[in-house]
Parts: C-alpha cells; sequence; structure tokens
C-alpha cells in the first residue's frame, strides 16, 4: 500500500464538486478510493443511512455524467434520483449502511452515524485503501482516511455517497407512510417540520422515532 499522503486543500471558492483530491490519491498509487457520507443525522424519525462510494481510477472519462453530482442538499429531489441511477451505473463499487431508531436511541447520534459508515464500507465489493469523509473521522479505519470539513462539497466520491445515503432513505422512509399512516413521513422524511410536530401532537410517538431526541420525548407527546 502506498505511504498516507498529505492531501492538498482545494481551492477556496470551489462551487461544485470534484475529482481533484480523488486524482492527487490515484496519483500516490492508491486505486480504491471511497467517499463516505450519511443522511438523517438530524432527523426525529428513521434511520441514519450511510452511503460509500469508489469511482474508478479513470473517471475523469465521466466527466460528463457525472457533472450535476453535488452534495445532496443543494440538489433537487428529481436530480437526486436521477443522479442516484447514475452513480450506480458508472461506480466502481457502492455500499450503504443504516442504524434504526432504537440503536440510535440506545448508543447516540454520533456512536449510530459511524457505526452506519462502517457498515457501509463493508459492504464494497472493492477493499478500498483510503477514505474521503464529509467532517467525520472512524476510529479503527481499515485504511488512511481523511475528514473534510464540508467534503461533500469539495469531493465528487464524497458527493456521491451524500446522494446514494439521502435517496436509499428517503425512499425508505416514505415507504413508511403506508404503515405509520398520518404523520406526513413521505413528505418530510421524519425531519422537525411543522407538520410533524403536529401529527407527534396527535398521534404521540411511533416505532420510527427516536425517543432521545426533542421535541419527540416530551411529555406532552409521549402518554
Amino acid at each position: 500500500m502506498p505511504p498516507p499522503l498529505r492531501i492538498s486543500h482545494p481551492a477556496i471558492g470551489r462551487l461544485r464538486a470534484d475529482l481533484a483530491l480523488e486524482t492527487e490519491l490515484w496519483q500516490a498509487g492508491y486505486r480504491a478510493v471511497a467517499g463516505v457520507d450519511e443522511a438523517g443525522r438530524g432527523a426525529w424519525a428513521g434511520p441514519v443511512v450511510a452511503g460509500a462510494v469508489v469511482f474508478p481510477p479513470d473517471a475523469d472519462r465521466l466527466a460528463p455524467l457525472l457533472g450535476r453530482v453535488d452534495d445532496s442538499k443543494k440538489l433537487s429531489p428529481a436530480t437526486r434520483e436521477r443522479l442516484f441511477d447514475v452513480i450506480h451505473a458508472h461506480a466502481l463499487a457502492i455500499g450503504v449502511g443504516a442504524v434504526m431508531a432504537d440503536e440510535i436511541d440506545r448508543s447516540g447520534i454520533l456512536p449510530a452515524n459511524l457505526r452506519a459508515m462502517r457498515q457501509a464500507i463493508l459492504a464494497l465489493v472493492v477493499a478500498p485503501d483510503f477514505l474521503l469523509l464529509d467532517y467525520l473521522t472512524l476510529p479503527d479505519a481499515p485504511c488512511p482516511q481523511r475528514g473534510l470539513p464540508h467534503g461533500d462539497a469539495l469531493s465528487l466520491s464524497i458527493a456521491a455517497a451524500s446522494i446514494i445515503a439521502k435517496v436509499t432513505r428517503d425512499r425508505w422512509i416514505a415507504a413508511q407512510e403506508a404503515i405509520y399512516p398520518g404523520y406526513g413521513f413521505a413528505r418530510h422524511k421524519g425531519y422537525g417540520t411543522a407538520e410533524h410536530q403536529a401529527a407527534l401532537a396527535r398521534l404521540g410517538p411511533c416505532l420510527l422515532h427516536r425517543r432521545s431526541f426533542r421535541p419527540v420525548g416530551d411529555k406532552r407527546f409521549v402518554p
């Protein structure tokens, strides 16, 4: 394995994620650079979901297809759905991990977030030799890593992982509306909205809710 690399910071003011960080690592000899990110950390209900994406080292040829890939929060739902399919068609490997609400309540959101990321990395069919993560770093990571502030706006692999995590989570929790009607999960995806708070006041929490989160655990919502 090549020695750990000190990655130069991307230029200030970059508007869209690109492959500059990955290219620097590929040129240093790393061949399976995985971007890792999560979705759902701040939600009141549902799992925290992590994605991991490895692009092939010649991914520059994919630039016309991947040009719209960016931090999932900046993209419309329709654009995320389209790019989800594009990423699946052209990534070398994709992994997903999820930790449910009851485990989040037991362990706390940060340990749950790290656990979901580990699951996503382990689910990759290609073992990564370098990890690029949004903000966080993983204790006992299986290879060198770098946590990047605003990584989903700087690294195409992290941005792609954020899209995989976000679309996977949104699809899952929207489907729960049929099982837990009345909460509006298909619209707010478990996040804290006025509609969601009104549903909690009317129905109380369901099994998808994180009772350790405010205001879900407030006495006025829990019988």
